[in-house]
C-alpha cells in the first residue's frame, strides 16, 4: 500500500457517535446543556473571584485559573461534539485538527500542574497560617501559575509535534468526536512504536511528578493537622482540602484510566465514555465542587446578587 505523508492529508472526518444515530438528538441536547452549564459555572466563578474582595487570596487566585482552564478546555472540545452530533459526521482540516489537539493538550497539561500547585498552596496555608499571605505573595503566586502554563505548553508542543509528524494511509476517518491521541495513532500507517513509547514515558513522568507533589503536600498537611489539639480544628482544617481532593481524584483518576491503560484492550465505546467524562463532565463539575460547600464563595455570591437586586 502506498503511504502518504501527513502533509498531503487535507482533512479528517470525525465520525462521532454515528454507531447510534437514533441517539444523536438526545445527545446533542445533553451536551448543549452541559456546555452552557460549564461556561456559566466557570466564567461565573472567574468573575465572582475578580469582583469580590474577600476572595482575593492565593487559594482563589489559583481557583480562578482552574476555572479559566476548564472554560477553555471544554470550549476546545464541546463545539466540535455539537457540530458532529448535528451533522452525523464532521470534516475537520488538518490544521484545525492539529490546533484542537494542541490546545486540548495544553489545557489538560496545565490543569494537571495547577492542581499540584493548589495542593502546595493548601499545605502552606495549613502548616503556617500566620505567614500564609507572606509566603504566597502575588509574585510567588504568579510565578507558580506561569510555571504551570509553561510546563503545560512544553508538553503540548512535544505531543503535537510527535503526533503530527506521523504518516497516514488512505483512511482519514477518525471514529471519535475530536482529535485525540489514541484514534490518531490508529490511523497512522508508519511505525508508531517510538512515538508511543515517548508519549507514555513523558506522560507518566508528568503524572508522576504532579502526583508526588500532591501526595507529599497532603502527607505534610495530615502531619500538621494531627498536631492540632482540638478535634474540631482538625475537622474544620481538613474540610478546606475536600474540594481539592475531589477534583484531584476525578482528574487524575480518569487520565490514569485513559492513558496508562492505553495498551490494554479497551472497546471504542469505553474510550469515548471516558473521554466524555474528562473533557465534558469534569469541567462542569469543578465549579460545583468548589462552591457548594464553600462558605466564602456562597457569601461572596450572596453579596454580589444582593447588590444587583438593589441596583
Amino acid at each position: 500500500m502506498t503511504k502518504k505523508n501527513l502533509t498531503t492529508v487535507a482533512e479528517f472526518i470525525l465520525m462521532g457517535f454515528t454507531d447510534h444515530p437514533q441517539l444523536e438528538f438526545p445527545l446533542f441536547t445533553m451536551f448543549l446543556g452541559f456546555y452552557l452549564i460549564t461556561l456559566l459555572g466557570n466564567v461565573g466563578m472567574v468573575i465572582l473571584i475578580q469582583i469580590s474582595v474577600q476572595l482575593h487570596t492565593p487559594m482563589y487566585f489559583f481557583l480562578s485559573h482552574l476555572a479559566l482552564l476548564d472554560a477553555c478546555y471544554t470550549s476546545v472540545i464541546n463545539p466540535q461534539i455539537l457540530a458532529t452530533l448535528a451533522t452525523g459526521k464532521t470534516a475537520i482540516s488538518y490544521g484545525r485538527c492539529a490546533a484542537q489537539f494542541f490546545f486540548f493538550t495544553l489545557c489538560a497539561g496545565t490543569e494537571c500542574f495547577l492542581l499540584a500547585v493548589m495542593a502546595y498552596d493548601r499545605y502552606v496555608a495549613i502548616s503556617n497560617p500566620l505567614l500564609y499571605t507572606v509566603a504566597m505573595n502575588p509574585r510567588i503566586c504568579w510565578s507558580l501559575v506561569a510555571g504551570a502554563y509553561a510546563c503545560g505548553m512544553s508538553g503540548a508542543i512535544l505531543r503535537t509535534a510527535c503526533t503530527f509528524t506521523l504518516s497516514f494511509c488512505n483512511d482519514n476517518q477518525i471514529n471519535f468526536f475530536f482529535c485525540d491521541l489514541p484514534p490518531l495513532l490508529k490511523l497512522a500507517c508508519s511505525d508508531t512504536t517510538n512515538i508511543e513509547i515517548s508519549m507514555v514515558f513523558f506522560g507518566n513522568i508528568f503524572l508522576l511528578v504532579n502526583a508526588l507533589i500532591i501526595l507529599i503536600s497532603y502527607l505534610l498537611i495530615i502531619k500538621a493537622i494531627l498536631r492540632m489539639k482540638s478535634s474540631g480544628s482538625r475537622v474544620k482544617t481538613f474540610s478546606t482540602c475536600v474540594s481539592h481532593l475531589t477534583a484531584v481524584a476525578l482528574f487524575f483518576g480518569t487520565l490514569i484510566f485513559m492513558y496508562i491503560r492505553s495498551g490494554s484492550h479497551k472497546s471504542l465505546e469505553e474510550e469515548k465514555a471516558v473521554s466524555v467524562f474528562y473533557t465534558v463532565v469534569i469541567p462542569m463539575l469543578n465549579p460545583l465542587i468548589y462552591s457548594l460547600r464553600n462558605k466564602d464563595v456562597k457569601s461572596a455570591f450572596k453579596k454580589v446578587t444582593g447588590k444587583c437586586q438593589v441596583c
